[in-house]
């Protein structure tokens, strides 16, 4: 970073870049239908994969727990936050993902960054891929140990690259969050099981949408807690409401409480939040409908945007990236969708890297498919840009 007194230039490179990132402010609850900035707009840019984050048993159920919890939890799990609504939720969690405790976290950032700086430190390798979310990497670099990254979603190189080494920690995304597209983790499991190595898996964007009832890329890959000792997962994306938890053994979630930092030394999430999060998980877990509305969603996005020769992924989940290539061709395209009354996030570096910037369009059960057509009726109003000579995606 610039200086002080340089601040402002950083900023203005920033914006000549295309850089520059701006707050939307929201006026209506997380649903399609949103206004942002005073304007009605059809939202395709968050994460509330099953179309939960307003459903009426879920507000419903956070009313009633503030009723009985107050609003804040007044201190951290470990002094005197930990109310029975969290332990509820933790025993909850752990039945579905079939593990033998979980431990809930504020986000999922600190939920990564205390699961890898107490299980790591000086001298430990650790690999990640190299699409990672942030929060892996940076736990990584602040546990002081050795960050090595292998080409992305790709098992054989990795197996390549650390064959004959011994290292600590194998992380990954389940969900690429910015591309869509799953980790190849029965490969991944193989060179963990290898190597002697924890694999930790970030399913933020898989629990809720894939696997039975919900339970994630693990699930849909037929991985157990052997070859994935441990999940961190969100509550905030398909479960709609706010938080994160790590699950795994009642050895890992005892060091977990006993040495995570970002668990220790932050206060627990509101009790009232977490009996919300009950209802949202059991209706994730009982509305099967909702996954297939929404697999039936993709499909017709895709199948229309393959018709419109647009820049695809290789996603079969809601996160569909349309490739724009610059950074200033995917702000345009996204400015050119809110004219038309649509919003999707224009994501660039360093999110993603050069010279694949792109528009992050994300589904939602929420969704009905005349907003699906919608949506592709303004993708094909968009200007050609050299990304588009890509062509189909199957």
């Amino acid at each position: 970073m610039p200086p002080p007194q340089d601040l402002a230039a950083e900023l203005r490179r920033l914006r000549a870049a295309g850089l520059y990132r701006h707050r939307r402010v929201q006026d209506r609850p997380q649903q399609p239908e949103a206004v942002v900035d005073g304007r009605p707009m059809l939202s395709f840019s968050g994460n509330d994969y099953l179309g939960l984050a307003n459903h009426p048993d879920v507000a419903a159920a956070l009313r009633r727990g503030a009723e009985r919890w107050g609003v804040g939890s007044g201190a951290a799990h470990l002094v005197n936050g930990h109310s029975a609504a969290h332990e509820a939720l933790e025993e909850e969690l752990a039945d579905f993902t079939g593990r033998a405790r979980a431990l809930l976290f504020s986000t999922g950032y600190m939920a990564n960054l205390g699961v890898i700086t107490a299980l790591t430190g000086r001298g430990d390798v650790i690999w990640q891929d190299r699409l990672n979310h942030a929060s892996l990497l940076d736990g990584a670099l602040l546990s002081r140990g050795t960050l090595r990254r292998y080409p992305h979603a790709d098992g054989a190189e990795l197996e390549r690259l650390s064959a004959g080494q011994r290292f600590q920690l194998i992380a990954t995304d389940a969900v690429f969050s910015m591309d869509g597209d799953l980790a190849p983790l029965p490969a991944l499991a193989a060179v963990a099981k290898r190597s002697g190595a924890w694999l930790m898996v970030d399913d933020a964007h898989g629990l809720g949408v894939l696997g039975h009832q919900g339970r994630g890329t693990l699930d849909h890959f037929g991985l157990g807690a052997q070859q994935v000792p441990i999940l961190m997962g969100t509550l905030g994306k398909a479960f709609g409401t706010f938080g994160a938890f790590v699950a795994g053994s009642d050895d890992l979630v005892e060091t977990l409480i006993q040495r995570a930092r970002s668990y220790v030394y932050t206060t627990a999430t509101p009790p009232a939040l977490a009996e919300a999060t009950r209802v949202s998980l059991a209706l994730a877990r009982r509305d099967d409908w909702r996954r297939v509305h929404l697999q039936s969603l993709i499909n017709r996005f895709r199948k229309g945007a393959n018709q419109l020769r647009l820049p695809l992924s290789h996603s079969q989940t809601p996160i569909q990236p349309v490739i724009a290539g610059s950074s200033r061709q995917a702000v345009a395209w996204a400015t050119a969708l809110q004219a038309q009354g649509i919003l999707v996030s224009a994501i660039r570096p360093p999110t993603v890297p050069e010279g694949t910037a792109r528009l992050r369009i994300s589904l939602s059960a929420a969704h009905g498919e005349a907003a699906v057509d919608r949506l592709l009726d303004a993708l094909g109003t968009l200007p050609p840009a050299e990304a588009r000579r890509t062509g189909r995606a199957d």
